[in-house]
């Protein structure tokens, strides 16, 4: 006989606690059941374009940096071309796979991912958007990942062209979405909350 779905109510939340790590960067965690753990490498010898690094943080509401953070990122090629079956504007450069996957550092909070700097892609009303990198952060308080955008600091025309930053009702908040440059290395820090808490999108 069929249980009655009527009685039964949906269990509490709660944080992603230590198996996020174990599941998604088991590596990283020393369990070595992989040779590396996935997203760990986004470009090899051929990968078209400028070779960037991304060193990011996320702080808490004390401005501490969170050590047990995991972060997923998303980008286009060079030429602003998705790794998607669903990009339908040509072939995205094969030696690039767009996606990323990285643990911040148990020491100091940081995370490197090394990639490149990502073309313009236009958006749904054909105007286009400034580069940037798409964010998914998960950490212990966190119990629904949440996600932003990374732009660059370098790209001042593209920024004030870009329609999701003209479209952010707290025009003072978009600096939270800007990386600062520092040789080949992009900063970027992510706040979670106080007065220079991080835009974040709805998912």
């Amino acid at each position: 006989m069929a249980q009655s779905l009527d009685r039964l109510k949906e269990s509490p939340s709660q944080t992603a606690g230590p198996y996020v790590h174990i599941g998604l960067t088991p590596n990283f965690c020393g369990i070595g059941v992989y040779q590396s753990d996935l997203g760990s490498t986004m470009v090899n010898g051929e990968t078209k374009g400028e070779r960037i690094e991304l060193r990011i943080r996320v702080l808490d509401g004390t401005g501490t940096p969170l050590k047990d953070a995991l972060i997923e990122i998303w980008q286009a090629d060079a030429s602003g071309l998705y790794n998607s079956p669903a990009e339908m504007r040509g072939a995205a450069d094969p030696n690039f796979l767009g996606w990323g996957r990285q643990p911040t550092d148990m020491e100091t909070g940081i995370c490197r991912f090394q990639t490149i700097k990502p073309g313009r892609v236009p958006f749904r009303d054909g105007r286009l958007m400034a580069p940037h990198i798409t964010l998914w952060i998960v950490a212990r308080g966190i119990n629904i990942g949440l996600h932003t955008r990374l732009y660059f600091a370098d790209e001042e025309k593209a920024n004030a062209e870009d329609p999701i930053l003209a479209r952010i009702e707290h025009r003072l908040r978009v600096p939270t979405l800007i990386a600062e440059r520092q040789g080949d290395t992009y900063v970027f820090d992510i706040h979670l909350q106080g007065e220079k808490e991080t835009v974040f999108f709805d998912s």
